[in-house]
């Protein structure tokens, strides 16, 4: 791909996430959130363009090995509320295990419940983690990884957008909780947003992204192994 497409794939992403930035201040909601808002924004315009997604692939990989040095900055404010993190580590590892197992065996139960063939169930029974990781447990229980990022994308999108009325309503006002919560049920897109809604709430939430990720990847072969056809 010719540098000026990628140049081109990235200026369309960056676009379009400052303009769901503007658009999330002056409009507060849920459906706001940048990366449900900027999503759509983004496949009209690469079609606007006549860019394909082909084209559009080295540009994406570009931004998503920027995730790794972005995923590191989060020792920043974890170190800076170090304190806070240390007074609460005993709720947080029963909540760790409380929440992956919810996580991993109510999807496999509701897809079964449902009739969906083993593999999409297999498919589908890493979606709360980030998206490299669960592709890397989709393949080695030989399932479908492209179903698997596609589980994933939308898990995380449907926890940011629900995550802070559902919590209000709830009447969960610790930050430590709201954001511990989002992080194991929506992994990176669930952190993003904690982290726009409270300091300490994106702290908590990326800790339990990265938590949750290894205790998933221990957990969901035992999971499907007992309760998938």
């Amino acid at each position: 791909m010719k540098l000026p497409l990628i140049l081109i794939g990235v200026g369309v992403t960056v676009g379009a996430y400052l303009l769901s930035r503007l658009a999330a201040k002056r409009y507060p909601s849920p459906f706001t959130t940048p990366v449900f808002f900027s999503t759509p924004i983004i496949i009209v315009t690469l079609l606007a363009i006549h860019v394909r997604l082909e084209e559009y692939q080295p540009a994406k990989d570009l931004m998503v090995f920027l995730l790794g040095p972005a995923t590191v900055a989060l020792a920043v404010p974890l170190y800076e509320n170090r304190k806070v993190v240390a007074a609460a580590i005993l709720p947080m590892l029963a909540a760790l295990v409380l929440g992956s197992v919810t996580a991993i065996v109510s999807v496999v139960l509701l897809a079964e419940a449902a009739g969906l063939p083993r593999a999409v169930v297999l498919s589908l029974s890493p979606k709360s983690v980030t998206a490299g990781v669960a592709m890397g447990i989709s393949e080695s229980l030989h399932a479908d990884p492209s179903l698997t990022a596609v589980a994933v994308v939308l898990t995380g999108i449907m926890g940011a957008i629900t995550v802070t009325p559902l919590m209000n309503r709830m009447g969960i006002t610790d930050f430590r909780a709201r954001g511990f919560a989002v992080g194991i049920a929506a992994h990176g897109i669930g952190t993003a947003r904690a982290f726009q809604v409270d300091t300490v709430a994106g702290v908590f939430a990326g800790i339990a992204m990265s938590l949750n990720a290894l205790v998933t990847s221990f957990l969901v072969p035992l999971a499907v192994t007992l309760l998938a056809r």
